[in-house]
C-alpha cells in the first residue's frame, strides 16, 4: 500500500504536455462494477492495475518493475472484484499504475508521484514540472475519486451513511524488513467495522492479523478512506492482506470467502448506516 519516497534524478524523455495522457483506445481511469446496486456497501481498490499510459512510455522501466509491487497492490484488485461480487456491492477500482499518481494520496503530498519505490528508481518521474503532475491528476487521480464520490451519493437515497470497505495488499518484504502479517484491518476514527472484523478474522486462529498493521490507517499520507469516509462521518475500514496470499486464483477466492463471512454480519447490521457521532 505505502511505499518509500524517493530522491530526485534525471528528467523524463518526453514532454507529456504535448500529447494527450489517455488515447482514445486505452482505458478509462475507473472501473465501476455493479454502478446498480442498491446495497449500502462501496467497495474500493486504489492500487488495482499495473496499466501506465502509453504517452509515458512505460515510465523507463523494465517489465519486471512493471509487474511488481512498486507498480500495484498484487492480487488486490481482484480480491475487490471477487468481494464485490459476494456483497453485491457496487465497486470501484482505478485502473492505472499508482507509479502514474497514486490515488490513495492527496496531490500536495510529494509521495503521489514517487522518484524511487522501494530502492527502484521510476525514471519517468523524475523532476516532473507541475504541469506534468497536473495532467496525471486530471486524467486519473480526479475522475477515479469523482466515481467513487458519484456512488456513494448515489447510495445516500437509501441509507444515512453508506460503508466503504478500502482493498489493499502488501508485500511481505520492503526495505528489508520482514512483514509477518497475513492480513491487516486499518482504520482511525471509526471502530465500527474494522473492531469486529479484527475478531472475526482472529477466532479461527489461522491468520495472523494486524490492528493497523503493517500499515496504520491513522497514517498521515493515506487520503481515500480519510477523504470519503471519514471526513463524511460514514463507516469504513481498509483491509490489507499479504500478496503471496493472492498469488492464485483460488487464493483469491478463499480469502474473499473469508473476508465476506466476518463481514456480511457486520454489514447486515441496519443500525451501521448512520453518521459517525
Amino acid at each position: 500500500m505505502t511505499v518509500a519516497r524517493g530522491t530526485p534524478g534525471s528528467p523524463p524523455a518526453a514532454n507529456p504536455q504535448s500529447f494527450p495522457l489517455l488515447g482514445s483506445d486505452e482505458p478509462p481511469p475507473r472501473e465501476v462494477l455493479r454502478g446498480d446496486s442498491l446495497a449500502p456497501q462501496l467497495v474500493i481498490c486504489d492500487h488495482a492495475s499495473a496499466r501506465i499510459p502509453r504517452a509515458l512510455n512505460q515510465l523507463g522501466l523494465p517489465p519486471e518493475h512493471r509487474r511488481s509491487h512498486i507498480a500495484l497492490d498484487l492480487g488486490a484488485g481482484d480480491l475487490a472484484r471477487a468481494l464485490g461480487e459476494r456483497l453485491n456491492a457496487t465497486t470501484v477500482l482505478c485502473n492505472y499504475s499508482r507509479l502514474v499518481v497514486d490515488c490513495n494520496r492527496a496531490i500536495s503530498d510529494a509521495s503521489a508521484f514517487l522518484e524511487v519505490s522501494d530502492g527502484i528508481p521510476v525514471p519517468g518521474n523524475m523532476r516532473m514540472s507541475e504541469e506534468q503532475k497536473a495532467q496525471r491528476v486530471a486524467a486519473i487521480h480526479r475522475p477515479y475519486h469523482a466515481a467513487v464520490r458519484r456512488e456513494q451519493d448515489r447510495l445516500l437515497g437509501i441509507v444515512e451513511a453508506p460503508a466503504l470497505i478500502s482493498v489493499h495488499s502488501f508485500t511481505r518484504l520492503l526495505q528489508g524488513e520482514d512483514r509477518r502479517w497475513d492480513c491487516g484491518v486499518l482504520w482511525d476514527l471509526d471502530a465500527r467495522i474494522a473492531a469486529p472484523l479484527l475478531d472475526g478474522l482472529r477466532s479461527s486462529g489461522e491468520l495472523l492479523v494486524g490492528d493497523n498493521e503493517p500499515y496504520s490507517g491513522r497514517h498521515k499520507e493515506d487520503y481515500s478512506v480519510d477523504h470519503h469516509a471519514e471526513e463524511r462521518r460514514f463507516p469504513c475500514a481498509a483491509v490489507e492482506v499479504r500478496q503471496d496470499l493472492l498469488g492464485a486464483p483460488a487464493a483469491v477466492e478463499r480469502m474473499a470467502d473469508r473476508l465476506h463471512a466476518v463481514l456480511r454480519p457486520i454489514l447486515d447490521d441496519p443500525q451501521l448506516y448512520t453518521l459517525r457521532p
